[in-house]
């Protein structure tokens, strides 16, 4: 195994536990669940910056997803690649 794929191996494991991380901070539609582990955003940060901290939230999960994916395809070339596969 070489450096690069454990270099790549560590940033995937970094940026699934943050994408992870991140949907669950997100309220949701129905606010039951994820609303108690993300601690009432609403309350705590008011209405309308509840909406805006949901707004970021929204697009940096959809922004993690997509370099996550990516990241995901190029050790997958790299792998079936060098072993053949």
């Amino acid at each position: 195994m070489g450096a690069l794929e454990i270099v790549l191996g560590i940033v995937i494991m970094v940026f699934a536990v943050t994408l992870i991380f991140m949907v669950l901070m997100q309220s949701g539609k129905d606010k039951r669940l994820s609303g108690s582990i993300a601690g009432g955003a609403e309350t705590f940060f008011g209405k309308s910056k509840g909406k805006t901290t949901d707004k970021l939230l929204s697009r940096l999960t959809t922004v993690l997803a997509f370099v996550f994916g990516i990241i995901a395809v190029a050790m997958y070339i790299m792998i079936s690649t060098k072993y053949g596969a």
